[in-house]
């Protein structure tokens, strides 16, 4: 009987060791998804913060050039004027070429 006794204690023990471990083997499984769960969500913040700084950005361009403010229309029509004095050749046409 008293052999019996032993088997069984040891029977349990050896269970209670087995579901422990299954028990921390879940634990870890958790802890690894919440750090990858952080850091997915840590990576997708910060590229919905650039998007969004982007965005900003592109509607400040665009309502800054659409703008009739007067220093704006002297910085278009400084543009214009650079452009044009761009497109001009260096030199006139049918002159002896360059030696």
């Amino acid at each position: 009987m008293k052999t019996k006794d032993k088997s069984r204690k040891w029977m349990w023990m050896f269970l209670a060791v087995l579901v422990s471990l299954q028990i921390y083997f879940v634990w870890e499984l958790l802890a690894v998804f919440a750090l990858f769960a952080i850091g997915f969500a840590a990576i997708a913040f910060v590229v919905g913060s650039v998007y969004m700084l982007h965005r900003g950005w592109a509607l400040a361009v665009d309502r800054v050039a659409d703008s009739q403010h007067p220093i704006m229309v002297a910085t278009r029509q400084r543009i214009y004027t650079i452009e044009d004095v761009a497109r001009r050749p260096f030199r006139r046409p049918g002159s002896a070429p360059a030696r």
